[in-house]
């Protein structure tokens, strides 16, 4: 099996090639004074099943630029070599609940106790993994990360107890896991570090079930983290990759619009609002074209109310009010009712949009709301987006109306809760 834990950091990494990869080494070693020049057969021996205990100077390489141990990248040291060559031994470190770290090692592979879980261990992990997905739209981001974090730390364990189709099933729902929390790490508690960690480790058991259509959500996914602070050129890299991952399998309309959307909010983060609405308008199209393939089970955070619901984002950052003032309220009308988190995002938009056409009294009401509902689905993107547009009534804020926005912000409970989270 070839080392898909090495590959799948690079990937992580923004370098899409085996070339890309082998010149960042090789710069990297001149920073590092280093007398030693990284070639694309290097790298290719490396990725292969048998990947050979790299010399020091190039695990100091590989360390620097990955930021991962030698080890978690896939390979084993020629003194703990078994059968199996180039394979990783089970860790034998226990998980505990407040230690995500425990999930930064690498991904066993089928060595020893290979084969020693029942046939059926994939599709009962499975079960629990599809139970935390529809967990998320109702449970406490905090609590259910414990929970995630817990599972995915069990199935990393299994992973090197298990063979044949069972292991693919498990290292498919595994990746599932770690996706859900690579989401809640970013999305939910904004701790973007973690969910780039988290992120990788989820490609890296979308490459051990060989799932291109997993890998191709995962690299989206790590996109985000570039593209909301700016790093353009990153986050254009990982969608390169992702969309590469995804015509390797029957992908659905949904997910290729989903991909265009994930990239228009990258380039609209960067000020690029033009070319952002181009790919909305072009995900609309995809999806009203339809097509043949289904979406997989687990892809359920896009349809076509939350296109919509980008598109009006992207309106308001572009100063076109009108017009994102009815994309949000259309996208708020379909909106169904069990989506709380998501309605908080269109609530704080809504409330942008009439700051922005200054219309003080009714930003505020449509603040209201969304704090509502954060009191009852906590979701740190939606602060940010109430946050942005209490920002925007900065010309009104000694008037009653924001005033009450205020206490309601920075009252002695939402403060202690929101530094909690």
């Amino acid at each position: 099996m070839p080392n898909t834990a090495l590959k799948a950091a690079r990937q992580a990494a923004g370098h899409a090639s085996q070339q890309a990869f082998a010149d960042a080494l090789s710069k990297a070693a001149r920073q590092l004074g280093l007398p030693i020049v990284v070639s694309v057969r290097q790298v290719r021996r490396w990725e292969s099943d048998s990947p050979p205990w790299p010399q020091e100077d190039y695990q100091r390489l590989l360390t620097h630029v990955l930021h991962q141990s030698v080890e978690d990248l896939g390979f084993r040291p020629p003194w703990d070599r078994g059968t199996h060559q180039g394979s990783t031994r089970p860790s034998t470190t226990p998980v505990t609940p407040s230690a995500p770290t425990a999930l930064r090692g690498s991904l066993p592979r089928p060595v020893g106790l290979a084969g020693s879980q029942p046939g059926t261990i994939g599709a009962d992990y499975a079960i629990v993994t599809e139970a935390h997905r529809r967990l998320y739209l109702s449970v406490a981001p905090a609590v259910l990360h414990r929970a995630v974090a817990e599972h995915a730390g069990l199935g990393t364990a299994l992973l090197g107890e298990t063979a044949g189709v069972a292991r693919r099933v498990l290292a498919s729902a595994l990746a599932e896991s770690l996706l859900l929390l690579g989401r809640i790490e970013f999305f939910d508690l904004r701790q973007p570090e973690a969910a780039d960690s988290t992120l990788v480790r989820a490609l890296q058991a979308a490459g051990e079930a060989d799932d291109s259509l997993l890998g191709a959500a995962v690299l989206a996914h790590s996109a985000f983290i570039p593209g909301w602070v700016g790093r353009l050129a990153e986050a254009r890299e990982r969608m390169l990759a992702a969309r590469t991952y995804a015509r390797r399998a029957p992908t659905s309309a949904d997910v290729l619009a989903w991909l265009d959307a994930v990239e228009a909010e990258c380039l609209s983060r960067c000020g690029d609002h033009r070319g952002a609405l181009a790919l909305l308008r072009r995900a609309e199209d995809i999806l009203a074209a339809g097509g043949d393939a289904l979406s997989p089970d687990w892809f359920t955070w896009f349809s076509p109310v939350r296109l919509h619901a980008f598109r009006g984002n992207t309106e308001l950052l572009a100063g076109l009010i009108p017009q994102a003032r009815t994309t949000l309220e259309g996208a708020l009308a379909e909106l169904p009712k069990t989506d709380g988190k998501q309605r908080t995002v269109l609530l704080a938009d809504l409330a942008a949009v009439e700051a922005s056409a200054r219309h003080p009294e009714t930003a505020c009401a449509l603040l209201e709301q969304a704090l509502d509902q954060l009191a009852v689905t906590w979701y740190a993107t939606g602060m940010e987006r109430v946050r942005d547009a209490r920002r925007a009534l900065t010309p009104w804020q000694d008037t009653a109306a924001v005033q009450r926005v205020d206490d309601r912000l920075y009252s002695w409970s939402a403060t202690l809760s929101s530094l909690q989270r």
